[in-house]
């Protein structure tokens, strides 16, 4: 450390290259591919959170006039994140195929640039909530191409167990991502002075059990029998103090905050939307993964997340994560439900 000004300034900070040179190191094996990924992912979020921060001078802000694979309209920073991740991850030379939200099909990485990674992304999770300047993010999720041959669609669809890295980006009031590389969960912030992601929250843990849920209630009226029990019984507990309730409504955000606080993330099914809403490759996986290495739990109600076999590349999922125990809480009450009707 040395003293610049009044301030103590650490000359020997872990950025998030080093941190990762560093685990590569512990694998003798090792080609640095999955470093050059990471970088040129590092490359993309920095792109991002500019524009992000730029978005309202730069008139990026509103509809692009165009529609994603979900039928969500697009936005103009969702557009530009789109843009920014393929061509970043495209001219890394390490991924053969790329599966994004904004893209119906996989974009395949040309022949002469293919590496061996596959990238699940989602260039601009919660995106609704642009306009008015609330927290949104970027999720990515990587697995190894397992197949002799050209890649294929089929490549992806890959369970959550096999996943090689997973990681998101926060834009909020700083940019953070929050890291795996299979042993443990990272943080890294942005400090725009130096552009480098410093670790700030070192092997990050998620509490056993914690004192928040948080969902969307305003859909009560769709959830099936097990989420109203789970939920009513955090608001009227046989004893002890109710759960708080918090919701944003970027699932990023979200997560994120059940991540540091403890508690619970639902999106749960509906009867409007029986298989849920977010997406098991680019939404689900990559924060289960994040989630489990942090010592939590990500369920679908009745069986691991990360087990669950996609067959497609757009597939949603409901899904519960967050503390273990609360996890735990939620799936008791769906195999309460199933043997009652049984």
């Amino acid at each position: 450390m040395t003293e610049k000004g009044g301030n103590m300034i650490d000359t020997d900070c872990i950025t998030l290259t080093r941190y990762v040179l560093e685990e590569q190191r512990k694998h003798p094996k090792a080609t640095g591919d999955l470093t050059q990924l990471l970088n040129a992912i590092l490359t993309a979020v920095k792109a991002v959170s500019s524009a992000v921060r730029k978005a309202g001078i730069h008139q990026l802000y509103g509809i692009s006039g165009t529609a994603n694979v979900s039928g969500d309209e697009v936005k103009k920073l969702d557009v530009l994140a789109n843009d920014l991740f393929i061509n970043m991850l495209k001219s890394s030379f390490t991924c053969c195929l790329l599966v994004t939200e904004e893209n119906e099909k996989a974009v395949e990485v040309e022949v002469e640039n293919q590496g061996k990674y596959i990238v699940c992304f989602d260039p601009l999770d919660g995106s609704s909530n642009i306009d008015c300047l609330v927290s949104i993010g970027s999720i990515f999720g990587i697995y190894r191409k397992t197949s002799s041959g050209p890649a294929t669609e089929q490549d992806a669809l890959q369970p959550g167990n096999q996943l090689v890295s997973a990681g998101y980006a926060l834009y909020g009031s700083a940019t953070m991502v929050v890291l795996s590389v299979g042993d443990g969960v990272q943080g890294f912030t942005l400090d725009p002075a130096i552009g480098e992601f410093l670790l700030t929250e070192p092997n990050i843990t998620c509490k056993p059990r914690g004192k928040i849920y948080s969902l969307n209630e305003g859909y009560e009226k769709y959830w099936d029998e097990p989420i109203k029990e789970y939920v009513k019984s955090k608001k009227f507990p046989a004893s002890g103090k109710p759960y708080g309730a918090r919701y944003i409504g970027s699932m990023v955000a979200d997560v994120h905050r059940t991540l540091v606080y403890g508690g619970i993330f639902m999106y749960p099914a509906t009867s409007e939307s029986p298989n849920g809403k977010l997406r098991v490759l680019y939404e689900c996986n990559p924060m289960a993964y994040i989630m489990e290495k942090a010592g939590g739990k990500a369920s679908t109600g009745t069986q691991r997340m990360l087990d669950l076999q996609p067959k497609k590349l757009h597939e949603r999922s409901p899904i519960f994560m967050g503390s273990k125990e609360d996890v735990e809480d939620v799936e008791a009450c769906f195999a309460k439900h199933r043997s009652s009707t049984l």
